[in-house]
């Protein structure tokens, strides 16, 4: 088989996977990882990190006020603010290295 049959075979085999896997069905060698997008205790972290309110605002790029929102409830952050604080409640740490000047 030449090299044009070949990558068109691969193709059409990739696009019937991709196909196959966009219907929920189980594709060969596919690995699928599954993201928690479920809202997070902002104080929570906050508190085991043992930064202020306004230092977790800056560390998250949200005003304070926005911030305080958020660990009163009436609003819930989204988007790269929350999967921010989902990665300070598991890895706080690495985080924290992150986020020090030197």
């Amino acid at each position: 088989m030449n090299r044009k049959s070949t990558f068109a075979n691969d193709l059409m085999q990739s696009l019937a996977d991709a196909l196959s896997h966009a219907q929920g069905r189980e594709v060969k060698g596919v690995v699928v990882h599954k993201v928690d997008v479920t809202n997070v205790d902002a104080k929570a972290v906050r508190k085991r990190l043992n930064l202020t309110q306004d230092e977790m605002a800056a560390a998250l790029g949200t005003s304070p006020s926005g911030y305080k929102k958020w660990e009163q409830g009436s609003r819930q952050p989204s988007g790269a603010a929350r999967t921010l604080l989902h990665v300070m409640a598991k890895e706080p740490e690495a985080v924290m290295r992150a986020l020090t000047t030197d």
